[in-house]
């Protein structure tokens, strides 16, 4: 069955449901209001630490292409603006006049929006900074495989309801792509999400930028610790629920960032835990002395406020298991930003 192709009964394969329901007419993504913050909580809802570690990396960025007359700040699935706007707070007086904002994001401009923030469904091309995807990627719908009781992987079909049934046997691309980054074995009811459209999006993503730092964020997983019955899952009002299809709620599933690494294989390619990355830009929940509360109390309680969020922003099993692939582009000068940080191998 062709992508999209709907099945008598109303089935079709997971990535043209999911890409109806989310980007659809009336989809989850476009429809005005509170955005993905009225249904799930992002580090950069958790904290404004988080726009402040981004907007550091972004001067770090910076001082790497040598303080070019225009730097680019790219906000992939930008929500409703939270991050970049964010960022702009938090730059320093000498770089911010030189930043150039950019918001991607299919739903309409919010208004009230930083008249500096250029607002786009697409990223610009050529650009010159750092391009970064929070939570994008798992939001790219993909197809879902399950092994029949022949052990043969088989496309998963679902009706608007959420009602599954298997369909023909995975082929192609797609199969290549299952055989590479995640075998199945011959298990009935073994899961995957093929990553494959995930990895063609990041590959043209990181294609618009002419020199600088690419990184996506997202749940994650490598190889080595691929889930024996995938990540498919929802989110509806601040809690997590039964993937269906309707646009009444956010599909989405954990990214192989490995395979997406491997879709555009750059030099100086790292893959990071997010705990890591954040404490390399400065993020390190470590609680006040105690000594400052006595010295003075209100300084005291706004940095053991900011610990608390900064131990969010890095808890493992929360947050802080999160990936960064990092991606320089361009020049070698933006390699070792993250040099003294160690690759994350057990995502």
């Amino acid at each position: 069955m062709t992508a999209g192709v709907v099945e008598s009964g109303g089935r079709r394969g997971w990535r043209a449901a999911a890409q109806d329901a989310l980007y659809g007419p009336g989809g989850f993504y476009r429809r005005p209001g509170a955005g993905p913050a009225g249904h799930f909580r992002t580090s950069v809802h958790a904290s404004p630490l988080f726009a402040g570690a981004v907007a550091r990396l972004l001067c770090r960025v910076d001082e790497a292409l040598g303080r070019p007359a225009v730097l680019d700040f790219v906000d992939m699935a930008a929500g409703r603006g939270e991050l970049v706007t964010g960022v702009l707070a938090a730059l320093p007086a000498d770089v911010a006049p030189r930043v150039r904002a950019y918001a991607v994001e299919l739903a309409g401009r919010p208004a009230g929006l930083d008249h500096r923030i250029e607002w786009r469904a697409e990223p610009p091309e050529g650009i010159t900074g750092l391009l970064f995807a929070n939570e994008w990627l798992d939001n790219v719908p993909v197809e879902v495989a399950e092994v029949d009781p022949s052990g043969v992987p088989r496309l998963v079909l679902v009706r608007r309801d959420g009602t599954e049934r298997l369909g023909e046997p995975v082929a192609g691309a797609e199969a290549e792509w299952l055989a590479r980054w995640w075998p199945l074995g011959a298990g009935e009811g073994l899961r995957a999400e093929i990553g494959l459209p995930r990895d063609r999006a990041w590959a043209s993503a990181v294609g618009t930028l002419a020199r600088g730092l690419a990184v996506a964020v997202d749940y994650a997983h490598t190889a080595t610790a691929r889930p024996p019955f995938g990540t498919l899952t929802a989110f509806r009002e601040g809690r997590e629920t039964t993937p269906v299809p309707d646009g009444s709620c956010d599909i989405t599933a954990h990214v192989a960032l490995d395979a997406c690494a491997a879709a555009c294989a750059l030099p100086g390619t790292r893959l990071l835990a997010q705990r890591d990355a954040l404490r390399a830009l400065g993020i390190s929940g470590a609680r006040p002395p105690l000594t400052l509360a006595s010295t003075d109390p209100a300084g005291y309680v706004r940095a053991l406020a900011g610990a608390g969020e900064a131990a969010e922003l890095t808890a493992p099993g929360g947050l802080g298991d999160f990936g960064w692939l990092v991606q320089p582009v361009g020049t070698a000068a933006v390699r070792d930003l993250f040099v003294d940080v160690a690759d994350d191998e057990e995502q």
